[in-house]
């Protein structure tokens, strides 16, 4: 799959991957700033931004189109960084392809599985999905309108605008979602998926799990899961963030990626 993608900067290739409901657009003004070390490129993953959709969204096929994506570019090996559903596919991507990868991050997300019926993730991404797949674009005629409709069932509005980032117009001048969201919709439980902490032990680069303070993506039982997958692995905290750590807190996340791959 041939994905969307923004570039900048020159020297060794980073690669940031963003999460679910995301898109490189997300990542513009961090990428920009990593370009003054390194040379850049945000993707798109399928069903997300301007890249292709499919019915397929998954991990094999994620890891397997960032794959394609290096192949292509001819990026022989790369920093990868990567947000929520971004991280996974990095980290499945790296279980497969340890050569390929110099250093790995990951951002406020664990390598555990989010499928159990008590995960707070789980129930909060089917309530989202549930009101973006409902909404009725017929005879809407602003964003308002919209954000107003999603309110009633997304109460949090930082979590509305960052949807609405999604909206765009169709050739009959009329709303839709940019994001597959039918696909996201049925794939949901395979998005929540994790690796196999039995099977996986990855010890070639070095690896840095950032954590947002209020975020609970990454709790104190999750230390050693990743512990057992990425022996070698620091975990920071970025205080007074939540899941977007990297919009919240820029400069601080910023700081803790130089620190880590500029050592």
């Amino acid at each position: 799959m041939e994905l969307f993608f923004r570039k900048y900067g020159q020297g060794e290739p980073l690669i940031i991957i963003h999460g679910l409901y995301g898109s490189s657009d997300n990542w513009v003004s961090i990428g920009k700033k990593l370009a003054e070390n390194f040379e850049i490129f945000i993707i798109d993953q399928r069903n997300h931004g301007k890249s292709p959709h499919s019915s397929d969204h998954n991990y094999t096929v994620l890891k397997n189109d960032l794959k394609e994506f290096m192949d292509e570019h001819s990026i022989e090996k790369a920093i990868l960084l990567g947000h929520s559903m971004g991280g996974k596919t990095a980290m499945f991507f790296a279980a497969e392809n340890p050569e390929r990868v110099s250093k790995l991050i990951v951002a406020d997300i664990s390598p555990r599985s989010y499928k159990t019926t008590n995960a707070n993730q789980l129930l909060s991404h089917t309530a989202i999905i549930r009101a973006m797949y409902n909404l009725d674009f017929y005879g809407i005629n602003s964003r308002q309108e919209i954000d107003d409709i999603l309110s009633k069932s997304i109460p949090e509005n930082r979590i509305r605008q960052f949807l609405l980032k999604n909206i765009k117009r169709t050739e009959k001048n009329e709303y839709s979602w940019r994001i597959n969201i039918k696909a996201i919709k049925n794939e949901l439980v395979n998005i929540m998926a994790g690796l196999n902490e039995d099977q996986q032990r990855i010890t070639k680069f070095s690896v840095l799990f950032i954590k947002g303070e209020n975020s609970e993506y990454i709790l104190d039982e999750d230390r050693k899961t990743i512990a057992k997958i990425f022996p070698f692995a620091f975990i920071k905290t970025i205080p007074n963030a939540g899941h977007w750590l990297h919009a919240e807190q820029p400069e601080l996340f910023l700081k803790e990626i130089n620190n880590f791959i500029l050592e």
